[in-house]
């Protein structure tokens, strides 16, 4: 059974960062696309970034442009967004999912309708 575990989230100062961790199992990270998503109290799900898991290849919204960065290891069959420099608005519940992915990566291949799993979310709380 295919499954995504998030982990890594947390009670953080502003200015802070931290790593979130998407873990895999049931499938082995070679032909799919993992991006991650966030949805705060409130407000619409929103894209964050995303990964070609078989050549690297990303794609990062603007509001997280600089700041965040997504990577992949697929010998542990994990992915990571590495958040740098939070401030309150990032805090949310993150998510992660995966589709599989044929060929080049796409910035449509990252649209959140074109998911097919998803992990339950790590909560990020940005608090002074």
């Amino acid at each position: 059974q295919l499954q995504l575990v998030e982990s890594g989230g947390g009670l953080v100062q502003p200015g802070e960062s931290l790593r979130l961790s998407c873990a895999v199992s049931g499938f082995t990270l070679d032909y799919y696309v993992i991006a991650w998503f966030r949805q705060a109290p409130g407000k619409e799900r929103e894209g964050i970034s995303c990964i070609s898991t078989s050549d690297g290849s990303a794609y990062y919204e603007d509001h997280a442009k600089g700041r965040f960065t997504i990577s992949r290891d697929n010998a542990k069959n994990t992915v990571y967004l590495q958040m740098y420099s939070l401030q309150p608005e990032d805090t949310a519940v993150y998510y992660c999912a995966a589709a599989g992915l044929q060929g080049m990566l796409f910035y449509s291949d990252c649209d959140g309708y074109r998911m097919d799993y998803w992990g339950k979310g790590t909560l990020v709380t940005v608090s002074s």
